[in-house]
C-alpha cells in the first residue's frame, strides 16, 4: 500500500469536509487512535496535519490504513490472494503543489523540450509521461505482487521505441528503474509529489496501476494504464483512463505470495501494438 492509496482517500477526505465544515479531517487507524499523515496531504486544505491539530476543536476521523482498505473484501481473503469488494470504485482525489515543487517541474519540462530540440527535426505529437516499473519491484515483502502486475520491462521498452519518434516521453527513475534508451529522464532528484507536478505538466500518462494512476486521476489527466489481470479497473480505476485489461475467468485473481501464471498470460495477452494503438488514439481525439 501506498501513494495510491492516499490519493485515492483526498477524493473521500474533499467529500468529507463538505459534510463537516468546521471539523477538523483527518485519516488514520481509530482502532488504536493513531492519526497518519502522507506527503500525498501536504497543502490539502480538507486534512488537518497532526501537528496542526487543535485537540480543543472538534475532529473527524477516517478510518483508513493497512488493514481497512474499502476496496478489499478481507473477510474473504487468506494469505494467497486477496478478494476485492467489486462494488467500491474510487473517486478522484487531489494534489496541492508547492512553489518549489511547480518550479522544479517546470525546469524538468523545459530540459525535456531541449532533448527533444537536440534529436529531432519535427515536433512532438504530446507529451508522455512514463513509468516502466514500480519503486517497489523489488521490496522484499512485495515483490511477488509487483512481478504479477508488471507488464514486463521488454514490453515497456518495445513500446516506447515505437513510439519515441512521434512522441516526447519522459521517463520516470528511481534507483532500481532500468532506463529506455531515446527517451528524457532528469538526473535531478525529486520525489513522488514532483514527479506528479511533471505529469501535470504532460499530456499523458502510460505505465501500470499504481500510484501515478491515482495522480493522473486526480490532475484530470489521460491515461493508458496496463492492469493485467490481478485487479479490476473498475475497483482501483478510472473510467476517463484507457484501463488495459487481461479478460478471463479468474481474473481478477488478486494473487498473494506467489508468481501467478494466470498474470504471465496477462503479460502475453496484452501486446504492444495494442498498447500502442491506445496511445495513439487518445493523442488523436485530444
Amino acid at each position: 500500500m501506498g501513494y495510491g492509496d492516499d490519493l485515492m482517500i483526498t477524493g473521500i477526505a474533499r467529500i468529507e469536509k463538505k459534510k463537516y465544515p468546521n471539523k477538523q479531517v483527518v485519516i488514520g487507524n481509530l482502532d488504536e487512535k493513531k492519526i497518519y499523515h502522507s506527503i500525498i496531504y501536504d497543502n490539502n486544505p480538507n486534512i488537518t496535519h497532526v501537528k496542526d491539530l487543535d485537540r480543543k476543536k472538534s475532529v473527524h476521523f477516517i478510518n483508513y490504513h493497512n488493514f481497512n482498505r474499502p476496496y478489499i473484501n478481507y473477510e474473504k481473503s487468506n494469505l494467497e490472494q486477496w478478494i476485492w469488494s467489486m462494488n467500491f470504485s474510487p473517486t478522484p482525489g487531489e494534489l496541492y503543489f508547492s512553489e518549489h515543487e511547480k518550479k522544479i517541474a517546470d525546469e524538468i519540462i523545459i530540459e525535456a523540450k531541449q532533448f527533444w530540440k537536440k534529436k529531432n527535426k519535427s515536433n512532438y505529437n504530446a507529451i508522455i509521461f512514463l513509468e516502466a516499473s514500480s519503486t517497489k519491484i523489488h521490496s522484499s515483502a512485495l515483490s511477488l505482487k509487483q512481478k504479477n502486475i508488471n507488464w514486463g520491462f521488454n514490453n515497456w521498452n518495445q513500446l516506447a521505441t515505437k513510439i519515441k519518434n512521434d512522441y516526447l516521453i519522459i521517463q520516470s527513475v528511481h534507483e532500481t528503474s532500468k532506463k529506455i534508451e531515446g527517451v528524457f529522464y532528469s538526473n535531478k532528484k525529486f520525489n513522488f509529489r514532483i514527479a506528479s507536478a511533471i505529469l501535470e505538466r504532460s499530456d499523458l500518462f502510460v505505465g501500470p496501476q499504481g500510484g501515478f494512476v491515482h495522480a493522473a486521476a486526480a490532475l484530470n489527466k489521460k491515461a493508458v494504464v496496463y492492469y493485467g489481470g490481478w485487479i479490476h479497473p473498475r475497483i482501483t480505476g478510472y473510467n476517463f483512463h484507457e484501463n488495459l485489461y487481461f479478460v478471463h475467468p479468474k481474473s481478477p485473481c488478486g494473487a498473494r505470495g506467489y508468481l501467478c501464471d494466470h498474470c504471465k498470460k496477462a503479460r502475453k495477452s496484452i501486446k504492444v501494438d495494442f498498447f500502442e494503438d491506445k496511445i495513439r488514439m487518445i493523442v488523436l481525439k485530444n
